[in-house]
């Protein structure tokens, strides 16, 4: 009979000592997953949001080589007329270059950028 006992002894100090194994990883892993939301005393999620996600990498691709005997293709779109206030300044420049006054350059200017 003090075999049976000392088996049934046996067996709950395994069980226990099981027990007592799986509650300290559990509270092991449950302290791991706290700490990554732990907000220390006197602050606020508001006020110290978490920060951004990283960037994506950048895409890298091989610049594109030119084929010798690729046929060439010319772009024969005009060239996009520049801005009045462009072509204005451009007028301007003109006028005085070519030595008119204030009120000829202003005149001058007005009838070169409306062509």
């Amino acid at each position: 009979m003090s075999l049976m006992k000392g088996d049934h002894t046996m067996s709950l100090m395994k069980h226990a000592s099981l027990i007592i194994c799986a509650v300290a990883l559990a509270l092991s892993f449950g302290g791991a997953v706290s700490a990554q939301q732990f907000i220390p005393p006197g602050a606020s999620p508001l006020i110290n949001p978490p920060p951004p996600p990283p960037l994506p990498q950048p895409k890298i691709a091989p610049p594109v080589i030119p084929q010798m005997d690729a046929p060439v293709h010319y772009n024969y779109a005009p060239a996009p007329r520049p801005s009045f206030s462009d072509r204005i300044s451009t007028c301007l420049d003109q006028g005085a270059a070519s030595g008119l006054g204030p009120n000829e350059r202003a005149t001058y200017s007005r009838s070169c950028a409306n062509q």
